[in-house]
């Protein structure tokens, strides 16, 4: 079992900047990929960033140049630096992680990933 719990959330003027957090407890060694979603109301949920054991990276192209994704696997912990924070990018923000060795293709999705966070919150001011 993995239990993941985000941190780090909270309100900030456009164009500030927020780190969030994700501690992993448990079986956390046999993950293979780490991600960050996001959902704001009335949407589906969507891939924001993902980095996998080895280091690699991706991100959706919203965020791109402005979001880096990093882990600390000594501590169990992901990490999102948020940069240039735009009001669009206001929403309940999740951590994911799977064991699976999936294809780079599938990262940013959903279903991708079996552990998940209950969310923070993250808003936006103009």
């Amino acid at each position: 079992q993995v239990q993941l719990v985000e941190s780090g959330g909270g309100s900030v003027q456009a164009g500030g900047s927020l780190r969030l957090s994700c501690a992993g407890y448990g079986y956390t060694y046999t993950t293979y990929l780490w991600a960050w979603f996001r959902q704001r109301p009335g949407k589906e949920r969507e891939g924001v960033a993902v980095i996998n054991r080895d280091g690699g990276t991706l991100y959706a192209d919203s965020v791109k140049g402005r979001f880096t994704i990093s882990q600390d696997n000594a501590k169990h912990t992901l990490y999102l630096q948020m940069n240039s924070l735009k009001p669009e990018d206001a929403a309940m923000y999740y951590c994911a992680a799977d064991y699976r060795s999936l294809g780079v293709h599938s990262w940013l999705f959903e279903w991708a990933y079996k552990y998940w966070g209950q969310g923070t919150q993250v808003t936006v001011s103009s």
